[in-house]
């Protein structure tokens, strides 16, 4: 699993490269009527290039043999035709399989980004976002020349090699073994390099990855980084990982880097026995030029897409770690899914019950923290439950439990009588409303993000909700109203005014449970007297649970649950827990002291 700090380098499980390899390749078969005449080209380029010697040899031992200039006019002129067809199928098959290759990268991180919208809190309270972004973008995007080298490289090297073989064995069989006589050299200098090689380049994209965490981070924060004037430890900090992201990558090239010499001295020694068998061994004579011309043009085309085959390969140990990174999230399971015959849960009245609830974060770790136990209680359709109590004692814990977000691990949640693990998320949630402190304001229009909670609103509903809230006086002060475009976050609009939007998109979305974990906590008073009446609006006739730590804003609930040491310290109204003078009555007195 990743780490959850950008100083610490993310650990995989899956890295078996052939395994990886193969699943990458998968992705092209969707895509197969569109490789097929990437095929067709590359049929044709390599039968081309195997013929070309063999035109020359004849040329040489012919025509030139015999002072043809005719004949030797005609085979130059079919040469040249063949070239430049050639050249014409290879850009036709680069062209071809970029574009496809492009089709399967999107494939891939729409994948990607689907399945992480199915993982749970967990999977992100685990991982800095910037080394998610990492995976998604780059890593995705380091996959794209693996898929097209894969058809217009890998391929027409393995069959030229191979048709370059069969030729010179069956042309010379003591010039073709002179030929690959430094073979063995080779295969162990790249069997070498390829073991340190792929370790060296997993170290780059862990610290590529860190780097991106920490600058996600470091902008996410930027206003306290400037109002602490922290910009030189954060520039200290970024140089670190800026540097050993530099140490790893020049390590990592620095190996990569041995997969050419390794091949040109193969290739050299190959040319070398090549003659000496040639002239020394076998005494050819001026009569076999031709035969000797074709030897080291095909010795040349045996080597050539050798040495591409090691450069496919070297990108190949590159990128295959991105995949690695990539499949490492697709492979991880979401915690939160929906069990085997998971049914439909219908329209509901909004009634809550705990049986004996009890839920402890990272089960089974040394760091485990139990937060609730044994935690019974049922809420009636339309009642308003206010959670308070010291921080981490299990308050949005709770909420969470009832949202789903997390599966508890002992007894059961029902709503409406219906175990919540019986249900399907989605029926559960879109009957839902939650609204936190921090609620998260997209880049796009006012009315977009209202519209966020109820895609199908009307355009009277949307206003009926802001009007709801009080957002509608402030929203038709923008300069566009509705229309205003707003910045991502909400940048240019107060606490305030983000808080009342969220408001309006929760009531929007017209849900029978309703959650304010804080929702309130970042309004000031004014704006608070202005919200509480559309508050009020929002929670008649819902199920609702809020937690405040703003004592004044829950005296109206129904219930006041007060949360401590794993489960409910007391419950009841406002006044007779004031009454009881315990837990509550200490918060409330030392709140307003």
């Amino acid at each position: 699993m990743a780490a959850n700090s950008f100083r610490e380098d993310e650990q995989m499980s899956n890295t078996d490269r052939k395994k990886i390899f193969v699943r990458m390749i998968r992705y092209l078969r969707p895509h197969i009527a569109e490789i097929i005449p990437v095929f067709i080209s590359l049929i044709v380029t390599v039968g081309i290039s195997l013929i070309s010697p063999l035109l020359i040899e004849y040329a040489i031992d012919v025509h030139v043999a015999n002072k043809n200039i005719r004949g030797l006019i005609t085979i130059a002129t079919i040469i040249v035709a063949l070239g430049v067809i050639y050249i014409l199928f290879v850009k036709l098959r680069m062209y071809m399989m970029n574009k496809v290759a492009n089709k399967v990268l999107l494939d891939i991180r729409q994948e990607l980004y689907e399945h992480i919208q199915t993982l749970s809190f967990t999977f992100f309270d685990n991982r800095p976002t910037g080394k998610i972004l990492a995976r998604i973008i780059g890593d995705v995007n380091s996959m794209k020349d693996v898929m097209a080298n894969t058809i217009t490289n890998l391929i027409p090297n393995f069959i030229t090699v191979f048709g370059v073989v069969i030729i010179m064995l069956i042309k010379d069989w003591k010039l073709a073994l002179g030929c690959f006589a430094s073979l063995p050299i080779m295969v162990v200098s790249i069997f070498w390099i390829r073991n340190v090689n792929h370790k060296r380049w997993q170290d780059v994209r862990k610290k590529a990855s860190n780097m991106n965490a920490y600058v996600h981070e470091d902008i996410a924060g930027i206003s306290v980084v400037q109002s602490f004037h922290a910009e030189k430890e954060t520039k200290t900090t970024f140089r670190e990982l800026a540097n050993a992201h530099r140490d790893a990558y020049i390590s990592a090239c620095r190996a990569a880097d041995l997969f050419g010499p390794s091949i040109d001295m193969s290739w050299a020694i190959s040319s070398m026995i090549l003659y000496l068998v040639a002239i020394r061994l076998l005494g050819y004579t001026a009569a076999s030029v031709g035969l000797i011309t074709a030897f080291a043009s095909y010795s040349s085309m045996f080597w050539s897409p050798i040495m591409g085959l090691s450069n496919y390969y070297n990108q190949l140990i590159t990128n295959i770690t991105a995949a690695e990174r990539v499949f490492d999230i697709l492979d991880t399971e979401a915690e939160i899914v929906d069990k085997e015959g998971a049914k439909e849960l219908p329209e509901i009245s909004g009634s809550v019950s705990f049986e004996n609830v009890g839920f402890t974060y990272d089960e089974g770790t040394e760091t485990q923290t139990r937060v609730l136990e044994n935690v019974n209680f049922d809420v009636k359709p339309g009642e308003t439950i206010a959670l308070v109590g010291p921080t981490g004692a299990g308050k949005t814990t709770i909420v969470n439990l009832i949202s789903r977000f997390y599966d508890i691990q002992k007894g059961k949640i029902l709503v409406d009588g219906y175990d919540l693990t019986d249900v399907t998320i989605n029926s559960l949630r879109k009957q839902m409303g939650i609204m936190t402190q921090d609620n998260f304001i997209f880049h796009g229009t006012v009315r977009e993000n209202i519209m966020y909670g109820n895609l199908d609103a009307t355009e009277e509903e949307m206003i009926a909700a802001a009007k709801a809230v009080n957002a509608h006086d402030f929203i038709m002060n923008l300069e566009n109203g509705y229309d205003t475009e707003l910045k991502e976050r909400g940048a240019g609009l107060s606490i305030g005014q983000r808080q009342l939007l969220a408001f309006a998109r929760t009531m929007i979305s017209m849900p029978k449970i309703l959650i304010l974990d804080e929702a309130t906590s970042s309004i000031d008073t004014h704006t608070e007297m202005l919200v509480q009446k559309g508050i009020q609006a929002l929670l008649k006739g819902r199920t609702s649970f809020v937690i405040a730590h703003r004592l004044s804003t829950i005296k109206n609930a129904d219930r006041i649950f007060v949360i401590n040491g794993g489960g409910i310290m007391e419950a009841g109204n406002h006044d007779q827990l004031m009454a009881r003078r315990g837990a509550y009555y200490q918060l409330y007195q030392a709140q307003f002291a």
